[in-house]
């Protein structure tokens, strides 16, 4: 018998350094493997459960327990490893534990989200690193909390063991403070000895089409954000009342919307979702998402997984426009399985009276269309000319999709911090393998980078794992050599500075506050939390 890795897995990989007979693959050079999962050898495996417990995301069942939507795992699980024989290779985690005197090496982490979730975490694997997190939002976990779909309860669970960092007794949490505007980034750097920046991309990308700032023309990010109680968009409304929203950009962001859309109330109902959304879905008529993607289904930027996961979906059809599911020799596992599951709901026979997911592949906007507000998007066919490179669409065969919603959904932008080198066309900061350079490509001493700021929005939550393994690795590097040895402001002077400027800090005190009442409130309507979505509300708890 043996253990299957499922939809869920966020790549984090601390599943493989317990594996007691080294049967997760793939284990090493994790960030740039290009899969979306990992996977278990069935005939390796021994059935020891170490890497079921060990799973932040809980993605890990014992066979026999695999509930029935995702038993195709177990074939996919050993699929992967017909074509790929396990071979012996050293864990991924083999390194000695080092340490510091205390108040030689005081880092600050801005941002909360994974990235700087994980590169907190390799900070104190370092025995006497003192670390202050700084959050600009009174509440903690970045896109864990408002992004993941709300029906990804299983994948927000990793809040668990980030929590475990952030609670440690080395570290402080300066919530609701925001670096740039109630601190600077220079009186940061005054008191610490480094600086790490983990402040994700937030901003949508624009797809630059006529029409784009008509009314009911958003932003997914905004989208996403309101319907999981982010502050900064519980005032937001969208139109719910047509017959078809319109997504451009199929990516796994795309596929949690076109869930969120049709799943309806009572399937979301023991979710985290707002309450506000969650009321506002009880009203919408929306019966149809249309998915539309530049490429063709081989070149898509959703997970097989998220893929899979539609086909379960009750009361809602997947239409795949299009006949281009052939895998080709070259293709690597994740693009095979992804062309697999494609051509499987190409095949499958539609129900009327269904909600339907429709893909429509090698399609781009040209123009939103509208009086005063969207009223349709037009699109054009595209191709790929004799060198294999995409060929813009022919507007001669244009062709209009009527909706009163459209959400661009291609891809997300950092935005800079002040007093931080920026690089505006990428929407990152500067950086070789971490180190944070200037306008000339010199590293600037102290500073640091990690997660999707550093290097694009790509990669799932685990991905962050390596990434900030990275970053902390160079950090330690700088300090050993002496490049970290400098003066620095004490470091009860920065909750001096805060209290002189009447910054309504949130500790991890007041984060286990706000979490109680969110959990309490929840409790009495069967969800596992009811968000708590207007900032002062968040602060009066905690008063």
């Amino acid at each position: 018998m043996t253990y299957v890795i499922t939809q869920n897995c966020c790549k984090d990989a601390s599943c493989v350094s317990v594996c007691p007979v080294d049967c997760i693959r793939p284990d090493r050079e994790v960030q740039g493997s290009g899969l979306q999962m990992l996977y278990i050898d069935p005939d390796t495996c021994v059935d020891c459960g170490a890497c079921e417990v060990e799973c932040p995301v809980d993605a890990i069942y014992y066979e026999d327990d695999l509930p029935q939507h995702l038993e195709r795992y177990r074939d996919i699980n050993a699929d992967y490893f017909g074509r790929h024989p396990l071979d012996a290779k050293p864990s991924l985690n083999t390194r000695e534990r080092a340490r510091v005197e205390p108040g030689a090496l005081r880092v600050a982490v801005v941002g909360s989200g994974p990235a700087a979730c994980y590169t907190v975490a390799a900070l104190l694997d370092i025995e006497g690193v003192e670390v202050d997190v700084f959050e600009r939002l009174p509440t903690p976990f970045g896109l864990v909390r408002a992004g993941v779909a709300p029906d990804h309860q299983r994948t927000k669970s990793i809040t668990e063991m980030f929590g475990t960092a952030l609670g440690n007794p080395r570290l402080r949490c300066y919530f609701n403070v925001e670096i740039g505007a109630d601190i600077t980034h220079e009186e940061l750097v005054a008191h610490h000895h480094a600086v790490i920046y983990g402040v994700g991309a937030s901003k949508s990308r624009d797809l630059a089409v006529p029409g784009e700032d008509l009314a009911g023309s958003v932003a997914a990010a905004e989208f996403v954000a309101w319907y999981n109680g982010h502050p900064d968009n519980a005032d937001a409304a969208f139109d719910l009342s047509g017959d078809r929203a319109v997504i451009v950009g199929n990516g796994n962001v795309a596929l949690d919307i076109a869930r969120v859309l049709l799943s309806g109330p009572d399937a979301l109902q023991g979710t985290d979702i707002a309450q506000h959304a969650l009321d506002a879905l009880a009203t919408s008529t929306i019966e149809e998402v249309v998915i539309l993607g530049r490429r063709g289904p081989r070149h898509a930027a959703f997970s097989a997984a998220e893929l899979l996961g539609l086909g379960h979906l009750p009361g809602i059809d997947v239409i795949m426009d299009g006949d281009d599911f052939e895998v080709a020799p070259d293709d690597d596992d994740e693009t095979a399985l992804k062309l697999q599951v494609a051509r499987e709901y190409y095949e499958r026979p539609t129900t009327p009276g269904n909600k339907r997911i429709v893909f429509r592949f090698m399609t781009s906007p040209v123009e939103i269309i509208g009086d005063g507000r969207v009223e349709a998007v037009r699109v054009v066919p595209n191709s790929f000319d004799q060198s294999g490179q995409l060929a813009s669409g022919d507007e001669s065969k244009y062709e209009t999709i009527e909706t009163g919603l459209v959400m661009r959904s291609i891809g997300y932008l950092g935005a800079p911090v002040a007093g931080v080198p920026f690089d505006a066309a990428t929407g990152r900061i500067p950086n070789a393998n971490g180190r944070v350079l200037d306008s000339q490509d010199n590293i600037v001493g102290g500073v640091y980078v990690t997660g999707w700021i550093k290097r694009g929005p790509r990669g799932v939550i685990g991905t962050n794992r390596a990434c900030a393994h990275e970053t902390a690795a160079g950090l330690w590097e700088d300090f050993s050599t002496g490049k970290l040895s400098r003066s620095t402001e004490s470091r009860d002077s920065i909750d001096r500075l805060v209290a002189q400027r009447n910054i309504r800090r949130v500790d991890w005190t007041g984060w286990r506050a706000i979490d109680a009442a969110e959990r309490e409130r929840g409790a009495s309507a069967g969800r596992p939390r009811l968000k708590i979505v207007q900032r002062d509300q968040m602060l009066n708890i905690i008063e």
